[in-house]
């Protein structure tokens, strides 16, 4: 879990710190400026493109929105999309000693967050309605493109 302590945001090993107001992801490097510090909140859309489990992309997202929640942010929406639309699988039967990623998706849809799954993503990879954990639903790019009109920021999580 991202932390804040003694003026620096403490998270995992994949992401680094560098500077106050920004985060390095592996990949990507996005300026992200924390609010509840008394600095400017922002509205967010986060775009998963991998699947759970066999990458991390899923559990920092997670990670990401939760600090950004603490600190008084908006989640304007979570899009899923290519091998993303895996994790808000119903199917999902982790061990009882792992973490339940379709179900965490599942609680901050039942948040108020809006979760969505590509139809294009989902239909070439035999996804359904049937198939999407409660709080979830289908939509097209165009949701992923009024999302992104309505947000401060992109956050893009996987290749």
């Amino acid at each position: 879990m991202i932390q804040y302590r003694d003026g620096r945001y403490e998270i995992p090993e994949s992401v680094t710190c560098s500077l106050k107001y920004r985060i390095d992801f592996a990949i990507h490097v996005i300026p992200i400026v924390f609010g509840s510090n008394g600095l400017f909140e922002m509205k967010l859309t986060i775009l998963i493109l991998e699947g759970p489990y066999n990458h991390q992309a899923s559990d920092s997202a997670y990670q990401l929105i939760q600090a950004a929640l603490a600190n008084g942010h908006e989640i304007r929406g979570v899009f899923f999309y290519d091998d993303g639309v895996y994790n808000v699988n119903r199917q999902m039967a982790p061990p009882q000693d792992d973490r339940h990623i379709a179900n965490r998706w599942s609680e901050l849809g039942g948040q108020g967050i809006d979760i969505v799954v590509c139809i294009a993503a989902a239909k070439r990879r035999g996804m359904v309605d049937d198939l999407l954990v409660p709080n979830t639903r289908i939509s097209g790019l165009g949701q992923l493109a009024k999302m992104t009109l309505e947000s401060d920021r992109v956050v893009v999580f996987g290749d």
